[in-house]
Order: structure tokens, then sequence, then C-alpha cells
């Protein structure tokens, strides 16, 4: 009888660590979201990994507007050259200048990346009471792997226009906000 209590109790336990496990994210999530609504700055800096979620946005920003100039025929010749040398320093000094929790508050609540205009005027959205019902922020939460957790959000009146939360594992327990997808495979 002992045996079979001290192997139920390893059980329990294993079932009990791989819950916690797999549900930290959530718990994450959910601070950072909420804090985000709240527009809880401090909360939020708990909870958000600040170089790199810079150096993601760095990256994502960096990519479509290359993408974009490479499109652009106007910009085939020597000065769209140049302006794609330039770009990367731009983007980049404009990122770092525009990520701040209040920035993070700003995705959360409005589903959107910061424009780098937006550097130098306040990032401010409208309290979610305030908001026409179409203009809701909608959620889709999921693991990418077992390292990186998403939460995919955009609103009820642009449903094709999401933006990607990525928390990424610290440690057994802790997750960072630390990068976003400005071109995620659309979560329902």
């Amino acid at each position: 009888m002992g045996r079979k209590r001290i192997v139920g109790a390893v059980v329990v336990l294993l079932v009990l660590f791989a819950a916690v496990w797999l549900a930290s994210p959530i718990l994450t999530a959910r601070a950072v979201i909420q804090a985000g609504k709240d527009g809880d700055e401090a909360r939020l800096e708990q909870h958000v990994d600040f170089p790199s979620l810079r150096d993601s946005l760095k990256d994502e920003l960096g990519g479509r507007l290359a993408q974009e100039m490479r499109d652009d025929p106007r910009l085939s010749d020597s000065l769209g050259g140049l302006g794609m040398l330039l770009a990367p320093s731009l983007v980049s000094g404009a990122v770092d200048a525009l990520v701040t929790p209040r920035a993070v508050a700003f995705m959360v609540q409005e589903a959107r990346a910061p424009e780098p205009a937006d550097a130098v005027r306040p990032v401010e959205a409208e309290p979610e009471a305030a908001r026409e019902p179409g203009r809701r922020v909608r959620q889709a939460w999921g693991y990418r792997d077992l390292n990186t957790f998403a939460v995919t959000l955009w609103r009820e009146d642009r449903p094709d226009d999401r933006i990607a939360l990525l928390l990424e594992r610290r440690g057994l327990f802790g997750w960072k906000l630390a990068a976003v997808d400005l071109t995620p495979n659309g979560l329902d």
C-alpha cells in the first residue's frame, strides 16, 4: 500500500507540474493584456523584455520597409538604393524612441503597432469603454512552440490587420513579452 501512495503522489505532482508549466504563459499573457488595457506602465515593465521587443520590431519594420521599397517602381533608381541603405538606421532610431510601456499599451488597446510618427507625438488610444462596438479588439492565444506563446490581436473593423505579441519562456515558469509579429498567420 505504501508504494502505491508514493507512485500516486508522484503522478499527481507530475500532472500538477505539467499543468502549471503549460498554463504559465496564459497567466503572463493575461497580465500583459490587462496592464495594457489599463495603461499600467509599471506592470507592463515587469512583463516586457524591452531590448528584445525593440530588436524584434526593428526587424519587422525594417523588413516591411525594404519590401515596400523593392515593390515601388519609383524607387528602383539610385536614390531608391540609397534609401534602402539608410532605412535600417532610420527604423532603428524611431523604434528605440518608440518602444515604451505606453507603446505596448497602445498595441494592446488598438491591435496595431505604433507608427514611426508616433515617436514624436504621444501614443494615445481611446479607452475601451468609449469605443464603438465595431472597434473592439479580439484575441487568439496559442503556443507557437514550447518556448513561444502568441497573443494575436485584431480589431473587429479590421479583421485582416493583425499583430501578434510573442511571449518567450524565461526559466522554468517565467515568461516575458519579447517580440512582435506584424504579419501573423490568421488565428481564429
